[in-house]
């Protein structure tokens, strides 16, 4: 691509996994981040085999497995608490496991750690005001004043993208689904070694995220998109759990602090037009904001910076760049923004009640195509 230089907007999973594999083609890569604090809530996140790969393409997995706790099944449990299924979970580099469970503070460490130690530079507190492109050049005027120029930004900046209204005005808004998901982190048993996903009407979910700590994630019917105050939130999760299995009512008890109790609305947003507008790309919750369903909508983030940086390294023209990244990443992000939809809907009732080892098995022979 002519020019060198590169602003990525969000410094969150995707932002920075586009700025390692940017700096690692020789890019000239500066983030900016609004949160002064640089700040990530502190429960964890399930990734699988794609997001292994990945990482160790980066060259960042050593890393990353030792902030973590791999595994390799999955099991199934109807909603009286009984097992009925143990899945092996393929993998998609021999040696290393086919899932990892991370706190996302400690996934935040890794790759901001590498991104700044790769040559990224990195500016909190500060967010685009304007962008103008004139077809040779992009100048961005910041939040504290500042202007550069820049050969292309990236728009990283999640679900409610500033970039994508600048550049798309007319784009879709997110919809929230009808659900709601809550997290809670707690001591891990050495026996809670896999992923344990509970079917029926709430989707409730263990992760173990290293050796002392595992999460518990819980998915509510929420009509309305009611919105509920810190004060107390520990008790409105436990209320939601009081039909869980009597193997869980052990963990229901010990949600206790409002403070680590997260909340958030389910919602979902997919641009089926164009990715990129002149010299401003879009990556991430930016263009396919996907529910959790599948655990892949930080994977996704994160292939979306290998291919994105891979394009713009193979490309003179960035337009050419910007069309290939999205010829790549198209019809894999669809799917599992549709999939995705597709299983919590069936949990509340808006569609067909999906079968989780099914989706999981047809979901992994999606994400396991090269990228």
């Amino acid at each position: 691509m002519n020019g060198n230089r590169i602003l990525i907007v969000g410094a969150g999973i995707g932002g920075l996994t586009a700025a390692i594999a940017l700096r690692r083609q020789q890019f000239d890569v500066e983030l900016i981040e609004r949160d002064r604090d640089w700040s990530v809530y502190g429960v964890g996140i399930l990734q699988q085999a794609n997001v292994i790969r990945a990482m160790a393409d980066l060259g960042v997995v050593d890393d990353y497995l030792t902030a973590g706790f791999g595994f390799d099944r999955l099991e199934i449990y109807v909603p009286d608490g009984t097992r009925v299924a143990t899945l092996p979970s393929p993998k998609l580099t021999d040696a290393y496991p086919a899932n990892v469970g991370i706190g996302r503070p400690a996934l935040h460490k890794v790759l901001g750690d590498r991104a700044i130690g790769a040559g990224a530079r990195v500016r909190l507190g500060v967010t685009a005001t304007s962008i103008d492109d004139d077809g040779q050049v992009v100048r961005v005027r910041f939040s504290d004043g500042t202007f550069g120029d820049y050969a292309a930004v990236v728009g990283a900046d999640g679900l409610y993208s500033e970039t994508r209204r600048a550049i798309f005005p007319d784009s879709p808004t997110p919809e929230f689904t009808g659900q709601s998901v809550w997290r809670y982190n707690f001591d891990r048993p050495r026996d809670m070694d896999c992923l344990r996903v509970f079917q029926g009407p709430m989707g409730i979910g263990l992760v173990p995220l290293s050796e002392r700590q595992m999460y518990m994630y819980l998915t509510t019917p929420e009509p309305g998109n009611p919105r509920y105050a810190k004060s107390g939130l520990a008790a409105a999760m436990r209320a939601k759990l009081t039909t869980a299995p009597a193997t869980l009512q052990h963990l229901v008890g010990r949600i206790t602090d409002d403070e680590a109790v997260v909340y958030r609305p389910l919602e979902w947003v997919f641009l089926s037009g164009d990715w990129h507008k002149g010299r401003v790309v879009l990556l991430g919750d930016a263009v396919h904001a996907t529910t959790p369903h599948l655990g892949q909508g930080a994977g996704m983030a994160i292939e979306d910076g290998l291919v994105l940086a891979d394009e713009l390294s193979r490309h003179a023209s960035h337009e050419d760049a910007f069309a290939a990244y999205r010829e790549r990443r198209f019809e894999r992000c669809k799917y599992i923004v549709e999939r995705s939809k597709a299983v919590g809907d069936g949990q509340i009732g808006k569609g067909p009640l999906v079968d989780n080892a099914i989706a999981s098995r047809e979901m992994f022979k999606v994400i396991s195509a090269p990228i």
